[in-house]
């Protein structure tokens, strides 16, 4: 009778653990996603929620803290498309879902207004039809508490080239990456003023900001008074690519960017986001825990396996910081 119970309870205890890794990992991970101890040097966000084993890239949190945005890209990049997490009622969040607007199409780089009401992005979604076509910056209102159909916000911001990476000011004015004929580089950032209820022709930033090089995902704080970017090819750029900074002085004249040498890595860096309340600095990066070899040891198959397709495997990863400490130590 003994050796039964206790066969019994094993084989409880069993069934218990079989359906506990039934349960989906998100749904026990979401209270653990925090935003109000960012770290004061910079970690991986959110690992095995929103930083996996995939490729997760640029970032958006809505100004009142209850939605998150970001980008899951497939191998080589050839589709991506927009996660979006809500807040829920009880404080925790709901597991990534594809947003209501995205999905058909590579939709990436997502950007809130100010006021929360609308999201910017870029998307090679047709205007009409179904044939893709390059990438255009388009936006999408929230109605009734549910984001809407997306619109292509037209000329003169979008051309036959490609246009990435937006980012709003309270004023309107769009910032935006693109690759123009007059660019003083590469691949330059550059500013479509907001003016009379249209955008005006866009000019690239002056050289403070761009180089001959490449410069590229710029995000401009609301209030437009600092930009951080990334650029390529520097003579202080670590790697594949680092994230600068510029700050607009008393008269409004940019002034020349630095390297935020205490965030970035060998690899690239890139996609930042600042918070609404200018707390938390959240970027992309694209370094790695890989192993070069495995002299003492060889390696197995099983722990392949979990490092190639665990986070900071080379595909991409969300990482935060305290953006107050980062001010005060590059100051």
């Amino acid at each position: 009778m003994l050796l039964f119970l206790t066969h019994k309870y094993l084989m409880m205890i069993k069934l218990f653990f079989f359906i506990a890794a039934l349960m989906p990992l998100n749904a026990m991970a979401q209270s653990k996603l925090k935003l109000d101890k960012p770290p004061l040097a910079s970690e991986i966000f959110a690992a095995n929620i929103i930083s996996t084993g995939l490729s997760e890239r640029d970032f958006a949190l809505s100004p009142d803290g209850t939605e998150i945005f970001y980008t899951l890209q497939s191998p080589l990049g050839l589709f991506q498309t927009i996660i979006q997490i809500k807040k829920l009622s009880n404080g925790n969040w709901g597991k990534p879902e594809i947003a209501s607007f995205a999905g058909k199409y590579s939709d990436l780089e997502p950007a809130f207004s100010s006021d929360g009401k609308k999201i910017y992005f870029s998307s090679d979604r047709p205007i009409s039809g179904t044939e893709i076509k390059d990438f255009d910056i388009w936006v999408v209102e929230k109605e009734n508490g549910n984001w809407g159909e997306p619109k292509n916000i037209g000329s003169p911001v979008n051309t036959s080239a490609d246009e990435f990476y937006p980012s709003i000011t309270k004023n309107g004015n769009l910032y935006f990456t693109a690759a123009y004929k007059n660019a003083v580089g590469k691949e330059d950032i550059y500013l479509a003023r907001w003016d009379n209820g249209k955008y005006i022709e866009p000019v690239p930033m002056d050289t403070a900001v761009n180089s001959k090089l490449y410069e590229f995902n710029a995000f401009v704080s609301p209030d437009e008074d600092f930009i951080i970017f990334t650029s390529y090819g520097r003579k202080d750029d670590k790697g594949k690519g680092d994230l600068y900074m510029s700050i607009k002085d008393a008269a409004g004249k940019w002034q020349p960017a630095k390297n935020l040498l205490l965030l970035n890595s060998e690899r690239l860096d890139y996609c930042p986001f600042v918070s609404a309340d200018k707390k938390i600095l959240f970027f992309t990066s694209e370094r790695s825990g890989l192993k070069r070899s495995y002299q003492e040891k060889a390696a197995t198959v099983d722990e392949l396996t979990r490092s190639f397709t665990s986070v900071q495997n080379g595909g991409g990863d969300i990482y935060w910081v305290s953006f107050e400490n980062l001010l005060q130590q590059i100051k």
